[in-house]
């Protein structure tokens, strides 16, 4: 697995590979406008760093690390979902 992955524009960088597998993630610009967690099968997307705005949750069939064959569904709607957190502020 790649510490780095750009999705739709937006670069994810893995900070813990399991248990749980996290990212953090950032706009073109370098500014952190994301935090991905996947722990105990339940996964999520904060706005714009942990602890911020839950965006998106989910619950994969892996538990602390995703399996191959679902890990670029579920970060690719995180990142859709952080996307369109970005462009509607409250």
């Amino acid at each position: 697995m790649d510490e780095e992955i750009v999705i739709e524009g937006l670069k994810l960088v893995l900070t813990c590979p399991a248990c749980p597998e996290q990212y953090d993630v950032f706009d073109e610009s370098g500014r952190q406008v994301g935090y991905l967690r996947l722990r105990h099968g339940f996964f999520r997307a904060d706005y714009p760093d942990v602890g911020g705005e839950t965006v998106y949750t989910d619950d994969p069939e892996g538990d602390g690390i995703f399996l191959d064959t679902e890990r670029e569904r579920y970060l690719t709607e995180a990142v859709r979902a952080i996307k369109s957190r970005m462009k509607c502020p409250v």
